[in-house]
């Protein structure tokens, strides 16, 4: 719906709201009586006029949903026919102040019936099939009606939370809706975006465990979340072959210059590359052997075929991209940073039990991987996490002929992996999790994507989440970001983000039946992720130690270990 510009209303003060020829009727679900009426109709909602003294009546209720109906972030129904519309108020001006007139407009949610015995709300179904007419009466919600409205269908759902403003209503998530069609958790720092990310998770894998999630953890934060439901990979045991990247990767770690010397060294990489990949046998027999291709080689096998070509050129002028392939290749060997991706040890073709181990298949009642990435060197987390989405999606893609096994790829910072900047470094990762959020769906890979700045997401990659999940948001920019990826009905309960609390979302979209604001609950302390904020009054208190403290921290440094 287009936004209705507020105008003054030609209502006088004391105009009665019941329309004309209307007899009351005495149903239970009238018994707040009314509180305005609709003015002006659209196709996604409606200006209502309210009585400010009703209002002010309804704000002492003991049902905290019809105190709060009438004011922002509340919830109208409005008769329709035989049927209630439910709506949500999205803002308030005060009209004729000593007739006490407040017009508000309101977006439409869905609607249902009345049950003519107990006068509650029934049959909730979300979308709009009959408008109601001008000077129609708008009435309370109760929390009957909110029960009503946001229960949970028959369908696989978890629970996560408690409906704003109600004290007992259940927050839904729907499972499959909310993996089939990706979703976006977002949250500025500080909001408990983290702790969030592991409820749902812990929802998720209670529910389901014997599924297949892979978490890109860039801070090392979850591993303490998931000791006992989840599998846990750093540096230190993740042993990820340096073979299982395509050409692409390659040239993004082996490859130092630019200009015209990168598309030399690309060339001369790529022709070397086929050599040592084509040594090993596995390749035997093979006719569509490409640089791509998953084949394991060594490292050795690779400087030798770069050192043999060097040795076919005419002139020693022109040795300048070999010696750079071969110095950079002797370097990643040599450094202990990289043994985890770049050993020896790592030339034996265990592709088969990477994948198992990592995708979690078969799941052991540890559905979850949590792939901790703070270890791994700056130069290279990017290329790492490019292989990881990679061979999600490449899984799937090959595996269509089997049965299926979705699998659940979350990236935690997701705006440094698939940047708005596309002149960054890191392009592996950009383009796999692009093309992940656009054809991912079809072949069972669904994305979850977590950061505290949407707006710098690359445009599109946002609006192919079926799902937000937004809490506080303290930037403009990034609220304004995460409005317009959101469906024109949403809208209205996203204003609200910049006023919600800690541990509180708007959650709109495929997953939930309407939008709602959630409280998240309580997770226990042993599930929570290792994110807390220091308390400085606390530990600026505390003393002794610190010469062995710092001793213990510097032989940590230089070892590279933890």
């Amino acid at each position: 719906m287009t936004d209705m510009q507020f105008h003054t209303s030609t209502v006088p003060a004391e105009a009665e709201i019941t329309p004309v020829g209307f007899k009351p009727n005495p149903s239970p679900s009238r018994v707040h009586g009314a509180i305005g009426r609709v003015i002006e109709i659209a196709g996604g909602g409606a200006r209502i006029d309210f009585e400010e003294g009703r209002l002010r009546e309804l704000s002492g209720d003991a049902d905290p949903s019809v105190a709060i109906s009438g004011q922002v972030g509340g919830h109208v129904k409005v008769e329709a026919g035989n049927r209630w519309l439910l709506a949500n108020v999205r803002a308030l001006r005060l009209n004729d102040a000593e007739g006490g007139l407040v017009i508000a407009q309101a977006d439409f949610l869905g609607e249902g019936e009345e049950d003519k015995q107990s006068g509650k709300l029934i049959n909730f179904k979300r979308g709009i099939t009959t408008y109601p007419i001008p000077g129609a009466r708008v009435f309370p919600v109760t929390g009957s009606d909110l029960k009503q409205m946001f229960a949970a269908d028959e369908r696989a759902h978890i629970e996560v939370g408690t409906v704003y403003p109600t004290r007992d209503v259940r927050g839904a998530l729907y499972i499959d809706a909310l993996l089939g069609k990706h979703f976006a958790l977002l949250g500025s720092t500080g909001t408990g975006k983290s702790t969030a990310a592991s409820l749902i998770m812990h929802r998720i894998c209670d529910l389901s465990p014997d599924g297949h999630i892979v978490m890109i953890d860039p801070h090392g934060e979850y591993s303490a979340a998931f000791k006992s439901n989840g599998e846990l990979f750093s540096v230190e045991n993740l042993a990820m072959p340096y073979w299982l990247m395509n050409f692409e990767e390659h040239c993004e770690v082996f490859i130092t210059s630019s200009g015209a010397d990168w598309q030399r060294d690309s060339d001369i990489l790529a022709k070397c590359l086929l050599i040592a990949r084509s040594k090993n046998r596995a390749a035997e027999g093979m006719t569509k052997l490409t640089v791509d291709s998953p084949i394991p080689y060594a490292l050795s096998d690779l400087t030798s075929a770069i050192t043999q070509e060097m040795g076919l050129l005419n002139k020693a002028t022109d040795t300048a991209p070999f010696m750079r392939l071969k110095t950079k290749i002797d370097e990643l060997k040599a450094d202990p940073r990289y043994n985890f991706m770049f050993s020896g040890m790592l030339v034996a073709d265990s592709m088969a039990q990477f994948i198992s181990k990592i995708f979690r298949l078969p799941a052991n009642g540890k559905p979850i991987s949590i792939v901790d990435v703070s270890g791994v060197p700056s130069d290279i987390t990017s290329v790492v996490v490019a292989v990881l989405s990679r061979l999600v999606f490449d899984y799937a893609l090959w595996s269509r002929h089997e049965v299926q096994r979705p699998v659940l790829l979350i990236c935690e910072e997701a705006h440094r992996y698939v940047p708005a900047d596309k002149t960054s470094s890191g392009q592996a990762v950009r383009k796999i999790l692009e093309r992940i959020a656009k054809e991912g769906r079809k072949y069972g890979v669904s994305l979850g994507l977590i950061t505290q700045r949407p707006s710098d997401l690359a445009e599109g990659v946002l609006s192919q989440c079926g799902t937000i999940i937004a809490m506080r948001l303290n930037n403009d920019r990034d609220q304004q970001f995460v409005k317009s990826a959101m469906p024109e009905g949403a809208r209205g309960f996203l204003d609200v983000i910049p006023a919600l609390r800690n541990r509180e979302c708007i959650i709109c979209g495929e997953g939930v039946s309407i939008p709602i604001r959630v409280s998240f609950d309580d997770l226990e302390r042993e599930r929570c992720p290792a994110s807390s904020d220091p308390l400085f009054s606390e530990l600026w208190r505390q003393t002794g130690e610190e010469e062995a403290m710092v001793n213990r921290v510097v032989k940590r440094w230089r070892s590279q270990g933890r």
